[in-house]
């Protein structure tokens, strides 16, 4: 049986991807790629993703404001996901979060959206895709407080063994990057090695992060199979067996057959 993968993280309606989506999308297509998660952080991404959906049904949306700017766009985005949400249209909320490294919005602005996307999700009963960059302590104790037992994925995870147990520990999926092929990543290939097969997603993050070979250059859901590779590897079971398994965890966190 060929191999498959779900890249459950790519920016597809992005500016930068959307002009070459075609020839993106065929490509993904030619490389295993099965199903996509496109992340929606405005409204015109969200616009075009809906559409996408329509005409490639193999594409799913996620949406939200990005912590990183929640405080100039989070107000005028957050009735545009209710909305989708509410209509079925989303198979999570996010990427949401806390991002304390670049700060590019107040702190206290990203903690107080990121209460607002808990109580939406439990509203909704969707799952949510965090982004947690130098706020894990954080992250944490509002979890704890306002989001204890409901599904989410700490999405690219870049953070230590510890931080990633404390992931697992909440019942939480983590999902790896194509920062995990980086030559320097040996502390993230070990988190790779440690995480349950049946907790685990893999993801590109198109247009950002290519993995190690096409490092530098415009990232996209074609180059999965060399961060399946990695981690493959430093986990000890065949690319195909990680395939399975991520694309298995995929279909049982997002539930895609339920989106309208």
């Amino acid at each position: 049986m060929p191999i498959t993968y779900t890249d459950t993280h790519a920016h597809l309606t992005s500016e930068q991807i959307l002009p070459l989506l075609g020839d993106v999308l065929q490509r993904a297509k030619q490389s295993g790629v099965a199903k996509i998660v496109n992340i929606c952080t405005g409204k015109k991404s969200l616009e075009e993703g809906l559409v996408l959906h329509e005409s490639h049904p193999w594409v799913y949306n996620a949406a939200a404001t990005t912590p990183h700017d929640v405080e100039k766009e989070g107000e005028e985005f957050f009735p545009l996901v209710e909305r989708a949400a509410a209509s079925k249209k989303l198979v999570a909320l996010g990427e949401t979060g806390l991002d304390y490294f670049y700060e590019h919005s107040d702190k206290k602005v990203q903690q107080k959206f990121l209460l607002r996307y808990f109580s939406l999700a439990l509203q909704t009963k969707l799952p949510l895709i965090f982004h947690c960059r130098d706020a894990f302590p954080d992250l944490f104790a509002m979890a704890d407080g306002h989001f204890q037992g409901a599904p989410a994925v700490l999405h690219c995870f870049t953070g230590t063994l510890e931080e990633a147990k404390g992931v697992l520990d909440r019942g939480w999926f983590l999902s790896l990057s194509g920062i995990v092929t980086f030559k320097k990543s040996e502390s993230l290939r070990e988190v790779a090695k440690y995480v349950p097969l049946d907790r685990l997603f893999i993801e590109t993050d198109s247009p950002y992060l290519a993995p190690q070979s096409n490092r530098g250059k415009p990232n996209e859901p074609s180059y999965i199979s060399e961060t399946a590779e990695t981690i493959a590897f430093a986990k000890g079971v065949s690319v195909g067996e990680l395939a399975k398994a991520t694309e298995d965890n995929a279909e049982r966190f997002f539930s895609f057959s339920k989106v309208k």
